[in-house]
């Protein structure tokens, strides 16, 4: 089993900055990590993910503003926020991938909003 625990979410200006925060309790290895945010209803998009080996990927609506981390000793993943736009409002969901069994697990989601 994963478990998720996310922090960091809040209010913030148009062109400030937010880092979420997600530690993973788990007795997996987890292969990769990310944050996506709702896109639909009952869908979610990719905002951006990491691997444990370091490889990342990110959505272009956020390619140079955000930064995807990991510390892998600690089980954590950290996403900062910079240059915040309005449109980046929406609920944030940690997402831990265990490929050796085939798992996703997620996160209950953080909110960030973003005032303009």
């Amino acid at each position: 089993q994963v478990q998720l625990v996310e922090s960091g979410g809040g209010l913030v200006q148009a062109g400030g900055s937010l880092r979420l925060s997600c530690e993973a309790v788990r007795t997996y290895t987890i292969d990769r990590m990310g944050w996506y945010r709702h896109y639909a209803v009952d869908q979610r998009e990719l905002v951006a993910t990491i691997t444990s080996g370091g490889d990342t990927d990110y959505a272009d609506s956020v390619k140079g503003r955000f930064t995807i981390s990991r510390d892998n000793a600690k089980n954590v993943v950290y996403l900062q926020m910079n240059n915040l736009k309005s449109e980046d409002t929406d609920f944030y969901f940690c997402k831990a991938e265990v490929w050796q069994y085939g798992h996703d697990y997620w996160g209950p989601g953080i909110q960030v909003t973003v005032s303009s």
